[in-house]
């Protein structure tokens, strides 16, 4: 990742899978190809989720974090 990546935000905090998913498939169409994606999401469903959509999309998680307010994922496409 070089310093001039974009980091997107997408916070899905608050709503219920596939939500988080389908926003960041939304993000990925849209943002440009080295963007770097910041996904927020609530719900403890969101740790299997957004790693098998990561998967099957050819997306790679750079940094899973929880916290009290929800999880947080850092993810890129794979080069």
């Amino acid at each position: 990742m070089t310093s001039e990546a974009l980091e997107v935000v997408i916070d899905a905090r608050g709503h219920h899978c596939p939500v988080p998913t389908l926003r960041l498939r939304r993000a990925l169409e849209q943002a440009a190809p080295d963007s770097v994606f910041r996904l927020y999401a609530d719900d403890p469903m969101a740790r299997i989720d957004v790693p098998h959509f990561a998967s099957q999309a050819g997306l790679e998680i750079l940094e899973t974090t929880e916290s009290e307010a929800g999880l947080s994922f850092l993810i890129r496409r794979k080069p």
